[in-house]
C-alpha cells in the first residue's frame, strides 16, 4: 500500500516547537478578505475598496493614502492598510522574503495603530493577529512563543467583538492546527525551558475551520487548510472532497493563485493513493 506520508512533503508535514511561527506565517493569511464595512461609508473608501478586491493593490494604496491625508486617521482606515501591505507581501514568491519583510512590517504597525484608536473594532484585532502570524522574522523561541500568545489574545478579541468574522475563524483553525502538531517531546522541553506551550487540538482547528466555511464558503483558504488538517490526520478521502470543492472557487486575492496551484498539486497525489488503494484491492 502506498502510504499518504511519503508522498507529501513539507509544510503539511507536523513541526517542532521552533518551527511553529514560521509556518504559521506561511498559513495565516486568509484568502477572501471581506468583512463589514464601517458605517458611514465614503465615496472615496468604497472607491479605494473596489481596487483592493480588484487586486489593484497599487491603486488601492493610492487611494488609501488620499484618505489617511484628507483626515484624522481611524481604525478602519489603518486595518485596511494593514491588509493591503499583506495582500502585497504575499502576492510575491515565498522565496522573497526580503521583498516580503518590508510590507508585513507595515502590516503590523498599521494594525496596531488600529487597535490603539479603537480598541472595539474587531476587524483591527484580527488583522493585528493576522499581520504577527505572516511577520516571521529572525526571534528566539521565547519570542515565538510570546507572539503565539499575542495572536491568540488577538483573536479571541476579534471574536468576542464580532463572532461572525470568517477571517478570524480561518487564521484560529491554522493556530489550532500548528500548536496540536508539536510533539509531545517537544511540548514537554518547550513547557521545561520556555515556559508553557499554547494549547490546541485537531478536533478544535476542524471546528474553527467549518466555522469560517458556513461564514464564507468562497474563501478557497478555508477549504484548503481545513483539507490540510485532515491529511495531517490521515482522512486522505475528506481532504479529497474538501479540495475538489476548493478547486472550483474564484480566486479572489493574487495569492489564491498560488494557493490553487497547491491543491492541484494535492488532489493529484490524493488521487493517486487512492487509485493505488483501489489496485491493491
Amino acid at each position: 500500500m502506498v502510504q499518504m506520508n511519503s508522498m507529501l512533503k513539507p509544510p503539511y508535514r507536523a513541526l517542532t516547537s521552533i518551527a511553529l511561527f514560521s509556518s504559521l506565517a506561511l498559513l495565516a493569511l486568509p484568502s477572501n478578505l471581506i468583512l463589514a464595512e464601517p458605517a458611514g461609508k465614503t465615496a472615496p473608501f468604497a472607491a479605494a475598496d473596489q481596487a483592493f478586491m480588484a487586486m489593484k493593490y497599487e491603486k488601492a494604496d493610492s487611494l488609501y493614502e488620499t484618505i489617511s491625508r484628507s483626515g484624522p486617521e481611524n481604525a478602519d482606515l489603518l486595518w485596511k492598510l494593514s491588509r493591503l501591505n499583506i495582500s502585497v507581501a504575499e502576492s510575491f514568491s515565498p522565496r522573497e522574503a526580503t521583498r516580503r519583510m518590508p510590507y508585513y512590517t507595515k502590516a503590523v504597525e498599521y494594525a496596531r495603530k488600529a487597535v490603539s484608536i479603537d480598541s472595539t473594532n474587531a476587524a483591527a484585532h484580527t488583522w493585528l493577529a493576522a499581520s504577527l502570524a505572516v511577520k516571521a522574522d529572525r526571534i528566539g523561541t521565547k519570542e515565538k512563543l510570546a507572539r503565539a500568545k499575542e495572536i491568540k489574545r488577538e483573536l479571541d478579541k476579534a471574536l468576542a467583538l464580532n463572532p461572525h468574522d470568517d477571517v478570524a475563524w480561518s487564521i484560529l483553525g491554522s493556530y489550532y492546527r500548528q500548536v496540536s502538531n508539536i510533539g509531545w517531546m517537544s511540548r514537554l522541553l518547550g513547557n521545561t525551558f520556555v515556559g508553557r506551550m499554547p494549547e490546541g487540538s485537531p478536533e478544535a482547528a476542524e471546528k474553527a475551520f467549518k466555522k469560517a466555511i458556513s461564514l464564507n464558503p468562497r474563501a478557497i483558504r478555508h477549504y484548503h487548510e481545513l483539507a490540510l488538517l485532515y491529511i495531517d490526520q490521515h482522512r486522505d478521502q475528506e481532504a479529497l472532497q474538501t479540495l475538489q470543492i476548493a478547486v472550483r472557487k474564484p480566486a479572489l486575492m493574487k495569492s489564491d493563485l498560488r494557493r490553487l496551484d497547491d491543491i492541484r498539486e494535492l488532489i493529484k497525489k490524493l488521487s493517486e493513493v487512492q487509485e493505488n488503494r483501489l489496485g491493491e484491492g
